[in-house]
C-alpha cells in the first residue's frame, strides 16, 4: 500500500444489545470493518463535508487542512490553517473553523480567502473554540473548552468557565448559550433545528438541549452517560460519538453499535461521498472510511 492508498483493517464491528445485530446491519453496509485511507498525519480532527460530499479535515499539530474528495483523492487544501480544530460548512459554502492558534473563529471561502469571524469575547480571549455546528439561519454554535496548547504563550484562561456559545447571524459578538457544562467538546444539531447535542467530555456525559426561537438553549436532558470528542447524526436520528472508536446510539439513547478503530483515540467523524453514505473517521495519526446503509444529515 502506498501512502495515499486504501487498505483493509483486519477488524470487524462488534455489537451490543439483544437485537443489536439487526440494528447494526441496518446502518453498516457489511461487517468488514473500517478501511484505512492514510496514516501520514500527526493528529487528525475536524471532519466536515461540503455539499458535493467532499470531506475536509485538519492535521492540527502540522497546522494544515486536507481534503478527501468524492473520487477518493487526498490533497492539501490549506497550509497555515490557524491550528484549526472543529470545522463545519455554512449555507454559503464557506468552511467555518475553530482556529485556536489565536482562539478565533474563521470562515474560509472556496477560493481560500480567510475572514476572522470572532477574535475575542468582550475583549478577553476565548479558551480555545473546539467544535461547532451551524443552523439553517447561519447561526453558529460552538464549544469553548480550555486545553493548554504548546503554541500558546498564556498558561491559564481569560474567561471564567468553559461554555457553549451562539453567534447569531449578523452579530459581532456571541451569547452564552449554555453554561451548565464542565468541559464541552463535540456538538451537533438536528436538521429541523429543534435540538442540539452537546458532549460534556469533562463530565463524561452527552446532553440534548431544546433550541429556542432566539437560538438560546433550554431544557437540558441527559442523553447518554458518555462524553465525546466529535459527533455526527444519520438520517434516522442516530447519534455517533467518538473516543474509543465510534459508539452509535439511537434517538432514545440506546446503544446500538460500537465500531472499533485501530488508533489510540478517535477524534471526529462525518458522512461523506456523493451519496453521503461513507462514514469518514479522523483518528490519531490516520483517517478511515466505512460504507454505511444510512446517510448523514450534515
Amino acid at each position: 500500500m502506498n501512502k495515499l492508498g486504501v487498505a483493509m483493517i483486519g477488524i470487524s464491528c462488534w455489537f451490543v444489545g439483544g437485537n443489536a445485530m439487526g440494528q447494526m446491519d441496518s446502518i453498516v453496509d457489511g461487517v468488514a470493518g473500517v478501511r484505512l485511507v492514510s496514516r501520514q498525519f500527526s493528529f487528525t480532527e475536524g471532519a466536515s463535508v461540503d455539499r458535493r460530499g467532499n470531506v475536509f479535515f485538519t492535521d492540527q499539530p502540522n497546522n494544515k487542512i486536507w481534503e478527501y474528495d468524492v473520487k477518493g483523492r487526498l490533497s492539501l487544501f490549506l497550509d497555515s490553517a490557524g491550528r484549526s480544530n472543529g470545522m463545519y460548512f455554512d449555507p454559503k459554502g464557506w468552511l467555518v473553523t475553530c482556529a485556536d492558534e489565536k482562539d478565533q473563529l474563521w470562515a474560509i471561502s472556496p477560493d481560500k480567502k480567510i475572514r476572522v469571524l470572532l477574535r475575542d469575547f468582550g475583549g478577553q480571549l476565548f479558551n480555545g473554540p473546539n467544535d461547532l455546528w451551524i443552523d439553517a439561519r447561519d447561526g453558529i454554535y460552538f464549544t469553548d473548552p480550555y486545553y493548554q496548547r504548546p503554541y500558546w504563550t498564556r498558561t491559564k484562561p481569560d474567561l471564567d468557565g468553559e461554555k457553549v456559545y451562539y453567534l447569531a447571524p449578523g452579530a459581532s459578538q456571541p451569547r452564552v448559550a449554555a453554561a451548565d457544562v464542565v468541559k464541552p467538546n463535540g456538538i451537533v444539531g438536528t436538521p429541523d433545528g429543534k435540538y442540539l447535542y452537546v458532549a460534556d467530555i469533562g463530565a463524561g456525559k452527552t446532553y440534548k438541549y431544546t433550541i429556542g426561537a432566539d437560538g438560546m438553549l433550554t431544557g437540558r436532558e441527559l442523553f447518554v452517560s458518555q462524553g465525546s470528542d466529535g459527533m455526527t447524526l444519520d438520517e434516522r436520528g442516530d447519534v455517533y460519538l467518538t473516543g474509543d472508536g465510534v459508539t452509535v446510539y439511537d434517538p432514545s439513547g440506546q446503544q446500538i453499535a460500537h465500531i472499533p478503530v485501530p488508533e489510540k483515540w478517535t477524534a471526529n467523524l462525518c458522512f461523506g461521498g456523493r451519496d453521503k453514505k461513507t462514514l469518514f473517521i479522523t483518528a490519531s495519526e490516520g483517517i478511515y472510511i466505512l460504507r454505511m446503509r444510512v446517510k448523514g444529515v450534515e
